[in-house]
């Protein structure tokens, strides 16, 4: 248990308590400290207060900060289908609807506990509920990701992303017909401003670019290759729904009426290219599109 102390002097009198906390420690977010507060780990004057508390002069504060409990991530047997291998990295190809790493009240059940099954010498790099995991594809996202195995391969892998000189390619099922053969989306990207759950287009967000191009078009959809020159959240899905062409079953930026009994949304990463780590020579994987995609297309074709 840590315990700090702190007495309230002319600067902070009249300041929330929550705010105050907030700005006493940097590395806390403020929902964290109004979680101490309300759990009665915050006291002022021996006394629990409401986070909104304005502060007056000579208050003494007392807050208790509880040891972070040890985070385990278990092995489980769960099939994957590994498409390269070597004592550097795994190449995966992930099946939709399996979460790559654990997150706060879901550790199982996930890609990380698959690959500490198969192996045990994944990178430490970032932290105990995501060793090895490099990037990131949504849970109903299906395809190609790489799992590094020692911090060495971590690094490098992680600067060819920061350098956007990592292959990544993707097909996707859009809703309406794209007219142009090809086109850039150049936007920046951030937290939706009222719904906390989606990723939007805004002023104050990360610069995201995707490349499109039109690979197939039916009577009212279109099959798309997407390529990303970034990486961020939802990228491609907020992308495409933001120039009027969401992702066919997409249960966040698509259609609330879908056409097909999907289970997400139409979106593969299809290819995955990078210089490796040890030898320094550049490769590329790819993945077949899976059986339900196929099934789809072919249903669009038919039409």
């Amino acid at each position: 248990m840590d315990i700090q102390e702190f007495i309230i002097d002319n600067t902070n009198i009249n300041c929330r308590v929550d705010v105050f906390l907030s700005k006493a420690f940097e590395d806390k977010s403020r929902s964290y400290i109004q979680k101490l507060i309300n759990e009665g780990n915050v006291k002022i004057n021996d006394r629990n207060k409401k986070s909104n508390y304005k502060l007056k002069l000579n208050d003494k504060v007392i807050v208790e900060i509880p040891q972070p409990q040890k985070l385990i991530v278990q092995p489980e047997n769960i099939p994957i289908k590994i498409v390269y291998e070597d004592s550097d990295l795994i190449v995966v190809n992930k099946p939709q609807g399996l979460v790559v790493h654990p997150a706060p009240g879901n550790y199982t059940g996930t890609l990380v506990n698959a690959l500490l099954y198969h192996c045990d010498d994944l990178s430490g790099i970032n932290g105990v509920i995501r060793p090895g995991i490099v990037h990131r594809i949504d849970k109903d996202t299906s395809g190609i990701l790489v799992v590094a195995k020692n911090d060495n391969s971590h690094m490098k892998l992680a600067e060819q992303l920061k350098e956007h000189s990592m292959k990544r390619e993707y097909i996707a099922l859009v809703e309406g017909v794209i007219k142009t053969e090809i086109g850039t989306i150049d936007t920046l990207i951030g937290r939706h401003l009222k719904d906390r759950i989606k990723m939007a287009v805004v002023k104050n967000g990360k610069r995201a670019v995707t490349h499109y191009e039109v690979l197939k078009r039916f009577e009212k959809n279109t099959l798309v290759k997407c390529i990303l020159e970034t990486g961020r959240t939802h990228q491609i899905r907020v992308h495409m729904a933001y120039i009027g062409h969401a992702l066919v079953g997409d249960p966040i930026y698509g259609f609330k009426k879908q056409k097909f009994k999907l289970n997400g949304q139409m979106l593969h990463a299809k290819k995955l290219g990078f210089i490796h780590p040890s030898t320094g020579k550049y490769i590329e994987f790819e993945s077949e599109l899976p059986n339900y995609y196929i099934d789809v297309l072919n249903k669009l074709s038919s039409c």
